[in-house]
């Protein structure tokens, strides 16, 4: 089922559309929301920007330099467009994974299910939010078994996302060395 729909839904307009939509919001996030709440951190990176982790004690340390304020920037501010985010990424970018297979005459095969990496991705990243929002409302009584399991949907989070990214670079260089191949072989024709 899930690959007849990623089949289905590998046109170009929609693959752009939430390519475009995902960016968007990634570059407000960048740009704006996650720069406010670090302007209150002291210059400690958020949760949310950090890959490999963090433990309760990072974690208490970052809420008490943000204070109520930051908090509430994290919480009101960064978490809701980091609500919409995650969805726009992974079907984004499972469809762009996807435009590319097909491109390379790929997707009917196992490679499809690499698509799946990014909605992965964008379910560990919703874990992660709502453990940020979890401590967030509960500071400073924040549980170490919440920070843990947060802290792992994080790091489950980067990893994804990182090996998504390898493999795509991959195809795209698949991609691209198909493409320059098919028009030397139409200039010697």
């Amino acid at each position: 089922m899930i690959r007849r729909i990623i089949e289905q839904n590998t046109g170009g307009r929609k693959v752009l559309v939430f390519f475009l939509l995902s960016t968007a919001v990634y570059v407000i996030m960048l740009t704006v929301t996650i720069p406010r709440v670090m302007s209150f951190s002291g210059g400690m990176k958020i949760l949310d920007m950090m890959p490999t982790g963090y433990d309760a004690e990072y974690v208490n340390e970052l809420f008490s330099k943000l204070g109520e304020p930051g908090r509430q920037t994290y919480l009101f501010g960064q978490i809701p467009f980091d609500l919409v985010y995650p969805a726009l990424y992974g079907i984004g970018f499972c469809l762009v994974l996807a435009w590319f297979l097909k491109k390379i005459g790929k997707l009917q095969g196992f490679l499809i299910y690499l698509c799946l990496l990014p909605l992965f991705a964008g379910f560990f990243d919703y874990c992660e939010n709502f453990g940020i929002i979890a401590m967030l409302k509960t500071f400073p009584e924040i549980q170490a078994n919440l920070v843990t399991v947060t802290n792992i949907f994080s790091i489950l989070k980067s990893s994804l996302t990182t090996i998504y990214f390898v493999i795509l670079i991959v195809v795209l260089v698949i991609f691209g060395f198909n493409l320059v191949t098919q028009k030397q072989i139409k200039s010697k024709s």
